[in-house]
């Protein structure tokens, strides 16, 4: 198992991840948290209990079994996400990957440069064998920017998901270290 017991930064042109500063964070992150969407398209509920959610971030640069980082908008200069690898699977040496926008950081391209950023880094920095995900079949928009990093559909959990009377598939989508390598290669 990886083991992140260093947070990285990355600087990409239009992000910057870095593990997370709660006091500075902190109001960013409640507003991404408390977001319709990001409530939506996460299958999230919609309590919000502000001190558990400061406590669980405020260990976050702590744990070393899982990489959580705040995602920067450069141009804002303020938290618009995080992007996270845990759950580590010791059969298929892998881990799963996600990521939350908030309604500051959408279509501008920071969801797809903090994907290939954090993809990139977990390959070069460990010897995970692949990383998988699961996205929401009413999110489009995120499959895209993972089938452009590399990441392929594996399976689909059937009615996983009842949103306003409707079942929704979950999708579940894999990106191997050889297809990622081939990836970067191009």
């Amino acid at each position: 198992m990886p083991h992140f017991t260093r947070k990285p930064t990355m600087t990409g042109e239009k992000v910057i991840l870095r593990p997370f500063n709660t006091v500075e964070d902190f109001p960013f992150l409640e507003e991404c948290l408390k977001d319709y969407e990001v409530i939506k398209l996460t299958g999230s509920s919609n309590e919000f209990d502000r001190e558990a959610v400061h406590k669980w971030y405020s260990t976050r640069n702590e744990q070393t079994d899982r990489l959580d980082l705040s995602i920067i908008d450069k141009a804002e200069r303020r938290l618009v996400g995080e992007v996270v690898v845990n759950a580590y699977d010791e059969q298929h040496h892998s881990m799963n990957f996600r990521i939350l926008i908030g309604p500051g950081g959408r279509n501008k391209g920071l969801g797809s440069e903090a994907t290939r950023l954090t993809v990139d880094y977990v390959f070069m920095n460990t010897d995970l064998d692949q990383l998988t995900l699961s996205v929401f079949a009413f999110n489009p928009r995120a499959r895209n920017v993972y089938e452009k990093v590399g990441f392929t559909l594996d399976s689909i959990d059937r009615n996983e998901l009842e949103y306003e009377g409707e079942w929704i598939d979950s999708l579940n989508m894999k990106l191997s270290r050889s297809n990622w390598r081939q990836k970067t290669e191009k």
